[in-house]
Parts: structure tokens; C-alpha cells; sequence
């Protein structure tokens, strides 16, 4: 049974910084491009940011472009997200998710329960 176990939320002030954990079990994700989206309130799921498994190809939401840093330890079968300058239109709960595939093709198989991140103004 595969699970996603996302980490690392909380709340922060504004211009704080997290840093957010998945980790995957019950199979290994080390050649599939993993992603972090968010939903807030009232509001549509959205894209946060993706990563292709040797990592050498990165993929941002333009809301966090430059803020947030997307990684991952394959022998750990664990992906990352770093936020730095954090907003209060940050806050959301944070889902982690895997592609199908080992290239972006935006085709999310499995998603974690999600880590809520508020920050206060």
C-alpha cells in the first residue's frame, strides 16, 4: 500500500521560513517526478512545484518562484520543499503527490493527507 506522510507545517510569521517533508513508503518513487501543491480555503487546488527524479529539472507555480526550493533524497524516497519570505497568502494545506511517470506529465497517481501551513501577518 503506498502512502505519502507529509511534515513540517505550522505557523509562522510572515516572512519566516518551513520546510516541508514527504516521505513515500510501500513502494520505492526514486525514478517518478514527485510535486508539492496547495489548497487554501474556498479556493482550487494549486501547483506549488515539481521535480523530475535525477533532479535536475525543476518546475514552480509562478506564485512562489523565486521562495520556494523544491529537492529530493531518492535513497530516502523523501521530496522537499523549502519556503523562504513566507506570505500570508501562503497559507493553505500542502499536498504532496507523485506523477505517473518518470517525465512531467502532470499525471498525479498518489496524493498524501497534506501538512497545513499558516502564516500570520
Amino acid at each position: 500500500q503506498v502512502q505519502l506522510v507529509e511534515s513540517g507545517g505550522g505557523l509562522v510569521q510572515a516572512g519566516g521560513s518551513l520546510r516541508l517533508s514527504c516521505a513515500a513508503s510501500g513502494r520505492t518513487f526514486s525514478t517518478n517526478v514527485m510535486g508539492w501543491f496547495r489548497q487554501a480555503p474556498g479556493k482550487e487546488r494549486e501547483f506549488v512545484a515539481a521535480i523530475t527524479w535525477t533532479g535536475r529539472n525543476t518546475y514552480y507555480g509562478d506564485s512562489v518562484k523565486g521562495r520556494f526550493t523544491i529537492s529530493r533524497d531518492n535513497a530516502k524516497n523523501t521530496v522537499y520543499l523549502q519556503m523562504n519570505s513566507l506570505k500570508p497568502e501562503d497559507t493553505a494545506v500542502y499536498y504532496c503527490t507523485v506523477d505517473r511517470n518518470n517525465w512531467y506529465s502532470k499525471t498525479w497517481d498518489y496524493w498524501g493527507q497534506g501538512t497545513q501551513v499558516t502564516v500570520s501577518s
